[in-house]
């Protein structure tokens, strides 16, 4: 008998998913549910059943009214003792199917192999799933345009190796994140438009099974796939396939998804770092606790939490391309157990981590007093080339006044190295008898808004050509999600 420390099922429970309880929506986590799962299995039974005796095979009206009728009778239970017992999971709720729909027992699955509902499910899947994905990339793009026009001429200092650089805006950093997610949208389109049923195709793609349905009438087979594909949405059916259809397919629309989970990083970190700098903070609620051990702090905790995801992300697109090159031949079935936990996880994981963009982005807090005095501490610097310039217009020497100009950006630099809260590098030049340029031409030469090039105008053009046409064609921008957590 076990003791009061036993760690017994139903003493501790099971392990909850944290990408269902916590971070994935309820609509994608219905995409790969095992009812949605069966609820599809059956539709591809029905289709496959009513397109069969519309091409003449042998099955009774009644039966396939039986399958129709008896559709969403399903007990998962019930599947899973037969499972236990035949220890196969699509024979198991053929078995199942046929106890509700006794009427057409005989006639579920005919001609089939187990790919023809667990492959064509899959790719019935991958569609739903990128489907929900491109809304999520819309709603962060639309998120972070708003922000961009927002703060489109918002002087801030740029970096380069993450050290301080010729200045940028707030809003053209932001439309670096947006083409990122731009071409991710373009991907996982791509993906889409290329995906095709796998169709029936018997039990090594040959299609034997059904011609012998069809009594030899390869016309006949051709036009059950095709009426299959447009029953299902499809455009049409890959051209060969062995018993599955290629893994590649998985592979590549993995590989758009890990495009994604390497576009909200990039977002992520960035985040991070700013808020760092104290230049900008994701939002931050007025009851959340930053730290349990110091109270006054606020940390990064949504930022965070994508570039962890992100990162699970990126790593799944290596399951696709791995299983993808060891199909065997006509197939291998390692491919299962893998595909049954890479290929959900990739959705429900970009999924999350596009919800959380969004919502940081929706509430980005700019602090421009701190982005300003940023930029102060720097910003001459990053002037020099200027100065050294204006000195040689003003009737200078270019070599003596660069030692000079050098000399004076050294002795600032160590200066503030040692703890000096400014930059004295303007008054050690204004002060320099031989740099011909007085205080006040010099501060015209460190005005912010006139050293950041183009940004403004490149933020209105990107928006207005890239990003505005995409949002305007789109059917469905979802509105900010609220994060569970």
């Amino acid at each position: 008998m076990p003791d009061d420390h036993s760690d017994s099922p139903e003493r501790v429970g099971s392990y909850p998913h944290p990408l269902i309880d916590r971070y994935a929506s309820p609509e994608m986590a219905a995409v790969f549910s095992p009812r949605r799962k069966a609820e599809t299995w059956r539709d591809l039974w029905i289709a496959l059943a009513e397109t069969q005796r519309e091409l003449g095979v042998e099955i009774p009206a009644g039966a396939v009214e039986a399958l129709r009728e008896a559709r969403e009778e399903i007990d998962l239970e019930r599947v899973a003792e037969i499972e236990r017992e035949l220890r196969h999971d699509v024979m198991a709720h053929v078995h199942h199917y046929g106890e509700v729909a006794e009427a057409a027992k005989g006639y579920i699955h005919l001609g089939a192999t187990s790919a023809f509902v667990t492959d064509n499910a899959d790719l019935l899947r991958h569609r739903r799933g990128l489907e929900i994905v491109r809304r999520r990339l819309l709603g962060a793009v639309s998120a972070l345009a708003d922000f961009a026009a927002e703060h489109r001429d918002v002087p801030a200092l740029g970096y380069t190796h993450l050290q301080p650089a010729q200045p940028t805006t707030v809003g053209k950093r932001a439309c670096l994140w947006i083409q990122d997610l731009l071409a991710d949208l373009r991907d996982v389109e791509r993906a889409l438009d290329d995906l095709r049923l796998r169709g029936a195709r018997g039990t090594t793609g040959t299609e034997a099974s059904f011609l012998d349905l069809f009594e030899g009438d390869g016309e006949k087979v051709d036009r059950l796939n095709r009426r299959l594909a447009e029953r299902l949405g499809f455009s049409g059916v890959y051209d060969v396939v062995g018993q599955t259809y290629p893994r590649t397919v998985d592979r590549r629309c993995l590989s758009a998804l890990a495009g994604v989970g390497a576009s909200t990083a990039r977002f992520g970190h960035d985040i991070r770092l700013l808020q760092g700098f104290g230049e900008m903070e994701e939002p931050f609620r007025e009851k959340q606790i930053g730290s349990s051990a110091m109270p006054y702090k606020r940390n990064p905790m949504r930022s965070e939490r994508i570039c962890g995801l992100s990162r699970h992300l990126c790593t799944l697109e290596t399951d696709a391309a791995w299983t993808a090159s060891v199909q065997w031949l006509e197939r291998s079935l390692d491919d299962s157990s893998n595909r049954r936990i890479s290929l959900p996880e990739s959705y429900l994981t970009a999924d999350a981590v596009l919800q959380i963009v969004q919502n940081v982005a929706s509430g980005l807090v700019v602090h421009e007093p701190v982005i300003r005095g940023r930029l102060d501490r720097y910003l001459p610097f990053l002037v020099t080339e200027k100065v050294l310039i204006a000195g040689v217009r003003a009737g200078g020497d270019r070599q003596d006044l660069h030692e000079r100009i050098r000399r004076h950006a050294m002795e600032a630099r160590r200066r503030m190295d040692e703890g000096a809260s400014d930059n004295d590098f303007l008054d050690r030049v204004a002060g320099d008898p031989e740099i011909p340029l007085e205080r006040d031409r010099l501060e015209e030469l460190v005005v912010p808004a006139e050293l950041v090039g183009r940004a403004p105008e490149q933020v209105d053009r990107f928006l207005q050509d890239r990003v505005a046409p995409r949002l305007e064609e789109a059917d469905d921008v979802p509105e900010e999600a609220e994060l569970r957590v």
